[in-house]
């Protein structure tokens, strides 16, 4: 009887053992998954690759249509702070269970989706190393159906995601285009009426990105720069607003509308709308990385209560300055004013590639036939920035060059209104402005 209630003494003793191990583990689980501070949306926030023969997509119900298990989706967020991150998903099954594998900094973690309702599946807990961006892969595994699972958000907590997370919380389109960034040009208060602007810019190699749009020539009317439109186009754009306010250029009254003048051989001429509207022109040219390519615009009025604008574009290829276009903006009385030069991306898919300029020798011809040099610049953000939906964004000076940067998920970011100034040259364009064509 002693034996027998001793047994009985040590199955409870093992029982209430195995009943506490499991509500630790249980209780550290419950502590792990309530510390799950933040829902990053996969729609503003995650960018597929290895996608080609793929109908996978992002959208605004996150990750969609996953056949393809080379397919990677990579999701974006930066910290304030390193150590412990837990991380999971809010995600379903679609036609079937599906397993995925889970990446982050070297480390792996497989998580199973059986729910077929929109659920939070934890994955687990992971070490970051330092503060900034990280980017969390996800991979396809296994799948009983067509689909591997649909996934909505990446949930994240833990001490790496104590104080300030930065990412896309709405506005998803901007967020995905990425940062735009500017040089706004300081011009010397006693240099009068600009008539002429003149830069300089030069793409590293492997930073002409496609839907990169390098603008050298910005004024307050319009913008003049060079463009990657795809794998196989390349732009030298110049456009000038109308002065009436709309996106759709066929709302605009002929008494505000943009007129041409001239134009240079190749190049095409019409309207733009979506973002203002106005006339637009442009040059296909196979314009290269590493190569330093040359701007020239000027802004002078003509008929009363009217004023003309040219561009000049100078390729070494070429060895000649180019005629791209000269429009007539009517309700306008005035010389250049607010000259600034940016970097944007205009293609949602390449919104997670980093690209950068070198901008440089800016100078301003007066209307009293004066060089004089621009040296000094403060650096701005767009909303996109300001709003801190995405902080890989960067400008500043490197020697001779003012320099912009964005996209891409780097860490290091430049703060807005942040002023530079570059060291001079003190060697004035050589133009014969008659000679211009």
């Amino acid at each position: 009887m002693k034996i027998f209630r001793s047994i009985i003494s040590i199955a409870v003793l093992i029982a209430f053992s195995v009943i506490a191990s499991t509500c630790q583990k249980q209780s550290s689980f419950l502590s792990e998954y309530r510390a799950l501070t933040y829902s990053i949306p996969l729609e503003g926030n995650c960018w597929l690759t290895n996608t080609s023969q793929n109908n996978s997509k992002i959208d605004e119900g996150g990750l969609k249509n996953w056949t393809n298990s080379n397919a990677q989706a990579q999701i974006y967020f930066k910290t304030e702070h390193n150590g412990k991150l837990q991380l999971a998903l809010l995600a379903k099954a679609v036609s079937g269970p599906s397993e995925l594998t889970i990446k982050l900094e070297g480390q792996t973690k497989n998580c199973f989706i059986k729910n077929t309702d929109f659920d939070t599946v934890y994955v687990g807990s992971f070490s970051v190393g330092e503060a900034g961006y990280h980017q969390v892969d996800i991979r396809g595994l296994k799948k009983e159906g067509e689909y591997f699972a649909e996934v909505k958000s990446l949930l994240i907590g833990g001490e790496a995601a104590e104080g300030k997370v930065y990412f896309a919380k709405d506005d998803f389109y901007w967020a995905r285009r990425g940062p735009s960034v500017h040089l706004n040009f300081e011009v010397p208060e006693d240099a009068g009426d600009l008539k002429y602007f003149y830069s300089e810019i030069t793409v590293p190699e492997n930073n002409d990105v496609q839907g990169s749009y390098f603008m050298a020539d910005g004024f307050a009317q319009g913008y003049f720069g060079m463009q990657v439109n795809s794998s196989t186009e390349r732009r030298i754009l110049f456009s000038v607003w109308s002065p009436f306010k709309t996106d759709n250029p066929g709302e605009i009254p002929d008494e505000y509308k943009i007129s041409l003048l001239k134009k240079g051989d190749g190049v095409y001429t019409g309207e733009f709308g979506n973002e203002g509207s106005g006339g637009q022109s442009y040059l296909v040219f196979p314009w290269k990385a590493g190569t330093t390519y040359k701007f020239l615009l000027k802004g002078n009025p003509s008929e009363k209560g009217k004023t003309d604008f040219t561009a000049w574009f100078f390729a070494p290829e070429v060895g000649e300055w180019k005629l791209i276009a000269s429009f007539r903006r009517p309700k306008t009385d005035t010389y250049l004013t607010h000259l600034y030069s940016f970097l944007e991306n205009f293609k949602t898919e390449t919104g997670n590639i980093t690209r950068m300029a070198k901008y440089s020798n800016q100078w301003v011809y007066t209307r009293t036939g004066d060089w004089r040099e621009l040296s000094k610049i403060k650096f701005t953000a767009d909303a996109t920035a300001r709003k801190e939906s995405r902080m890989d964004y960067a400008g500043g000076v490197e020697g001779i060059n003012f320099f912009l940067k964005n996209c891409g998920f780097f860490s290091k970011t430049t703060p807005i209104d942040t002023f530079f100034e570059r060291e001079k040259n003190d060697n004035p364009p050589q133009i014969n402005f008659e000679e211009l064509p």
